[in-house]
């Protein structure tokens, strides 16, 4: 049974298959301004000690969904409620991770990783959260995953929360609309610091706080399903208020874990705890000074609602201006349990949209890849869009509003660099969705690889240029469940075989294993296997 190592065999395989496709493939340009050459990004552009790897989450791969007494999740209960997920999709199974997840060990290490990303089922270590007792199954379960990555040389990266928590504190609660979610937070990170961070060196708290909020009570497709018109029809929700409560309580259920992890375990575990953001790059849809400030605003409604209580101990100014009495108020005390509560930020970036000003302009979604409500607070009174005049702003990809803008990369961490001086970053994710058409993508993603090398190219930059930047993460390691579109949209550098279950390594996962090995596209014949791309991209020059 092959196991998930390249070896030199398959990649001799690989590298003649790869050619033979090639050569009935057409080149596809950039549409970028600036001069044009070929990416040569390597390893070794990137400073010492920077971390390298693969990012995952519990419910999308685990599976094993109320086995060994894991209890009955958000995501769980949201699956079954018909028309929430596409093509009626669940992650009762997901990609098995549970059962084979020495098997995706194996793969992060033939892959060469330095780090892995993961995160812990809150359902599965507290089947009811504070109303019951400590799974332990599910405590072995993770010290497993943690035990074999430090053999392998491979770093835990962990994240606390990410999307899932178990039904039980929607019932009670309803969720982080109550401030009575932070202490069953703390609780759930109370059990992860003691069980786990004797090993563990780096946390994050809480995954896309930012987007979470939006998805699941102002959009209404994360559970448990909360909007409003015109964002859209739910049964019940407030799309321009509830939004706003959900992260506050997140911020703070994350400041009051931080405080607890400085004054009880970083003396003798010596680990570091930040937070993770979903944060697209915005640029001005025109050159009219108010779709400027757009763009400024979109930032700060995004990215900055999360990291400015973390860092400075208020929401941003910018917001504070367009929001009244619906966005919360911090007390004194927790203005000061807000700030500097963060070691390193943790950016998710996938694209770069425009930003339209709706304050002195009219704003109509008319394409597929803007949002209603642009015109409410809630919004920033910004309508973003990833097309000009009918063009859009780079490659479409799976993603509706994910288009391939490498130096957004580039961008994006020289704002939070500047906005929040110098502090450290990591990339914890950045990756590739194959349009759903693209039907080659099961071995052949030249796409996903071109994405890969030019993003990473204008990383390098950044941190030439003098951004903390301190590792980076793909995501993800395989195809997954993809939350509300299921399995329809792939991201991984393995595919999954539906029915078997089976692995098998993409063209991208060749790719990853020798750029991690050092090799480069200049340099193919000092590699194993291919190096890629004949792509003409953007060259990054430092500045």
């Amino acid at each position: 049974m092959w196991k998930g190592n390249l070896t030199c065999k398959h990649s001799s395989f690989i590298i003649i298959f790869f050619l033979i496709l090639c050569s009935a493939n057409s080149v596809v340009k950039a549409s970028f301004e600036e001069e044009e050459d070929k990416v040569d990004v390597k390893r070794s552009d990137f400073p010492d000690g920077f971390l390298f790897g693969a990012a995952t989450s519990s419910y999308q791969i685990e599976g094993a969904h109320l086995e060994d007494g894991k209890g009955l999740s958000n995501w769980d209960f949201f699956c079954r409620i018909k028309g929430s997920i596409a093509n009626g999709d669940s992650g009762d199974i997901a990609e098995d991770h549970y059962h084979r997840y020495m098997e995706d060990i194996e793969i992060l290490h033939s892959l060469g990783v330095n780090a892995y990303r993961f995160s812990i089922s809150w359902s599965r270590v507290l089947p009811r959260g504070k109303f019951g007792g400590v799974n332990q199954a599910g405590i072995l379960f993770y010290n497993k995953i943690i035990d074999n990555l430090l053999v392998r040389g491979i770093e835990p990266f962990v994240t606390i929360h990410h999307f899932d928590y178990p039904q039980e504190l929607e019932d009670r609660y309803g969720g982080w609309l109550s401030p009575r979610m932070q202490e069953e937070y703390v609780h759930f990170a109370e059990i992860c610091f003691q069980s786990y961070g004797d090993r563990v060196r780096y946390w994050c708290t809480i995954n896309e706080p930012n987007l979470f909020s939006e998805f699941a009570y102002e959009r209404g497709t994360y559970p448990p399903s909360h909007c409003s018109p015109p964002f859209g029809n739910c049964s019940a929700g407030n799309s321009d208020v509830e939004p706003l409560i959900a992260a506050h309580n997140m911020l703070l259920a994350h400041a009051k874990a931080v405080k607890l992890y400085r004054e009880r375990f970083k003396s003798k575990q010596s680990g570091v705890v930040g937070i993770v953001v979903h944060s697209f790059m915005y640029k001005p849809l025109t050159d009219d000074k108010w779709d400027k400030e757009a763009a400024d605003r979109a930032l700060a409604f995004n990215m900055a609602w999360i990291l400015d209580p973390l860092v400075f101990g208020d929401y941003p100014p910018e917001m504070r201006r367009y929001h009244g009495s619906e966005l919360p108020k911090f007390a004194s005390e927790e203005r000061m349990l807000l700030r500097d509560s963060i070691d390193f930020i943790g950016i998710n970036h996938y694209g770069t949209l425009y930003a339209k000003d709706c304050i002195y302009s009219s704003c109509i979604c008319n394409d597929s890849s803007c949002n209603k409500g642009s015109d409410r607070a809630i919004r920033g009174f910004v309508y973003t869009t990833a097309e000009r005049d009918g063009v859009p702003i780079g490659e479409p990809t799976g993603m509706p509003r994910f288009f391939v803008v490498p130096r957004g990369m580039e961008e994006i961490v020289d704002y939070a660099k500047k906005r929040y001086l110098d502090k450290p970053m990591f990339v914890t994710e950045n990756g590739y969705s194959s349009p759903q058409n693209q039907v080659d993508d099961y071995h052949h993603d030249v796409e996903r690889i071109y994405y890969l090398e030019s993003y990473l190219a204008f990383l390098a930059r950044a941190i030439r240029n003098g951004a903390d930047v301190r590792g980076y993460f793909i995501w993800t390691l395989m195809d997954d469940f993809e939350w509300s579109n299921g399995y329809s949209i792939r991201f991984g550098i393995y595919h999954v075989d539906p029915h078997t279950l089976n692995r098998t390594p993409k063209l991208s996962a060749s790719w990853f294993r020798n750029f991690l090995s050092n090799c480069s596209i200049n340099h193919v014949e000092s590699c194993n296997a291919i190096s890629l791309m004949n792509k003409d991209v953007p060259m990054p020059q430092s500045e």
